[in-house]
């Protein structure tokens, strides 16, 4: 079998690889083991606002623009619904927050997101006495949704090879690449996490932190907007919620913690005051870097294999632009966006 393109794993960025190669009629295959778990820990939020600091995110507008687009596209490739439009309500902790926030408020990058109306909190199970923040053009991707659709679209046309990628079975040349019976032009790993068990790629400076949520039932809370204060607060429906998230940079293992357990719950009984009860815990690993830019590019050495790594916690917004620029750096040789390419990495 020849294809144009050999991709490993199939999270937020492969999938969005995947979707630059089918616009430009470009043949591919992807090994996924559904191994990584990132998504589950993001929330699926997409959020041009960076609430702690009330700073933009990097290249917010390209970014949100891009997303948009290639999510109403796989809707309707897929036939599912996946991009849920919700306010975020930022909580105010104090009367210098409202005054910081409405500061934020003038700034040219912030103003097409930050509302200027204080909202009153009303609801008597929220504790906001101070009020709210809303950020606008705000929502949440069903991610979990988004990858299972995906998977079975590529199993139907038999693109999906479910199974772990030898590397030890890779071959590389100037001409492309070999693997058992299949050959590409080119191969492009996104795995992840599980990019610090690639031979190739190993040694980059990924700080992957773990990232713990929970799902509650709280029937009283009646939210539907999502809530930020010391965690976030996301509403599921049938008065279930997502409580998220840690941020742990030692403990890489996928076991949920009763430490990470604790923390989440003081954030929460920090803004509401209704009984809720824990269903679910979970926990995943998120591919950061320490400078909180993707890792994109061509391996040093050969000139066949590519990265596309390192989407952190925005991975659902920023997914889309590096697989843009990936794709068009391979394919039109158009320059990556120098604060995400490899290059950078010394």
């Amino acid at each position: 079998m020849q294809v144009d393109y050999i991709i490993v794993g199939l999270g937020l960025a492969g999938i969005s690889f995947c979707e630059q190669l089918r616009s430009h009629n470009k043949t591919f295959v992807v090994f996924d083991d559904s191994s990584q778990k990132s998504s589950v820990v993001a929330g699926g939020l997409y959020n041009p606002v960076i609430l702690k600091r009330f700073t933009a995110v990097w290249k917010s507008n390209t970014q949100l623009h891009l997303a948009l687009q290639h999510y109403k596209n796989l809707e309707a490739l897929l036939n599912i619904t996946i991009d849920e439009k919700i306010p975020v309500y930022r909580k105010f902790a104090s009367i210098e927050e409202q005054n910081n926030w409405f500061a934020a408020s003038d700034k040219p990058k912030l103003a097409p997101y930050l509302s200027t109306t204080i909202i009153e909190n009303k609801n008597k199970a929220v504790k906001a006495p101070y009020g709210f923040g809303e950020v606008l053009q705000t929502g949440r991707v069903d991610t979990n949704k988004l990858i299972s659709a995906y998977k079975t679209f590529l199993v139907s046309l038999n693109l999906l090879k479910e199974e772990s990628f030898n590397y030890e079975a890779l071959k590389l040349n100037d001409n492309g690449v070999t693997y058992n019976n299949l050959s590409g032009k080119h191969i492009v790993c996104s795995e992840g996490f599980g990019v610090t068990k690639n031979p190739f790629f190993k040694d980059l400076p990924l700080s992957p932190t773990k990232g713990e949520v929970l799902t509650i039932s709280a029937p009283e809370l009646n939210i539907d907007f999502v809530l930020k204060g010391p965690v976030f607060i996301i509403p599921l429906g049938n008065d279930l919620y997502t409580v998220g998230a840690t941020y742990e940079l030692h403990d890489l293992s996928h076991d949920t913690t009763k430490k990470a357990e604790t923390k989440l719950l003081e954030g929460l009984n920090s803004l509401i005051s209704c009984p809720f009860k824990i269903v679910k815990h979970v926990s995943g690993i998120r591919p950061t870097v320490k400078d909180r830019r993707p890792l994109v590019g061509r391996h040093k050495a050969h000139k066949n294999m590519y990265l596309l790594n390192g989407l952190g916690t925005r991975g659902v917004m920023i997914g889309p632009y590096v697989a843009k620029q990936l794709f068009e750096h391979i394919d039109m040789n158009m320059p990556l966006d120098s604060e995400i390419s490899l290059e950078r990495v010394k």
